[in-house]
């Protein structure tokens, strides 16, 4: 028989399903941020549980989405480091920091990579303008990209909890 009449199995043609990737680096967390992974986990474990031995395909797929999910944030809970905050008038990991940039004021949290929303002016403490600030004092003027004193530290303090 031709190869072109044999019939594949609609298994062969699907994309692999890979773990998630974990970012590169120290895991830093604050405690509201490793609160927030210990939630995820267990969120994930009922949804895993709740799932049971699936019968069809789709039920099947949501199930191993959670359980690599799942593995995905035990990872990160395995691996957080929980970091104190610095102290009062210093940017860094688990401050909260008012500072000008271009003529305009603004204020950002700098936290974990998981715990990062810049829509919420949480950014990670990777990010450009994060590592720009890091150690820096208020009224210290830090460079930032490629502008020679670009950002000027204004306050900084822990990040309420």
């Amino acid at each position: 028989m031709s190869v072109a009449f044999r019939r594949e199995s609609d298994d062969e043609h699907k994309e692999p399903r890979f773990e998630l990737p974990l970012p590169p680096g120290p895991n830093l967390v604050t405690a509201r941020g490793l609160a927030a992974i210990g939630d995820m986990v267990e969120r994930l474990e009922r949804a895993v549980a709740a799932h049971g031995e699936p019968t069809d395909d789709a039920a099947r797929a949501a199930r191993d989405d959670d359980q690599r999910s799942l593995r995905y944030w035990r990872t990160r809970l395995a691996t957080a480091r929980l970091t104190a905050a610095p102290a009062e008038g210093v940017a860094g990991f688990g401050a909260r920091v008012r500072f000008s940039l271009a003529g305009r004021e603004r204020m950002i949290d700098i936290v974990g990579g998981d715990e990062a929303d810049p829509a919420a002016d949480r950014i990670a403490f990777f990010a450009p303008l994060a590592r720009a600030m890091m150690g820096a004092e208020v009224g210290e003027r830090v460079d930032f990209n490629g502008k020679v004193e670009a950002i000027e530290v204004l306050a900084a303090e822990p990040i309420p909890e």
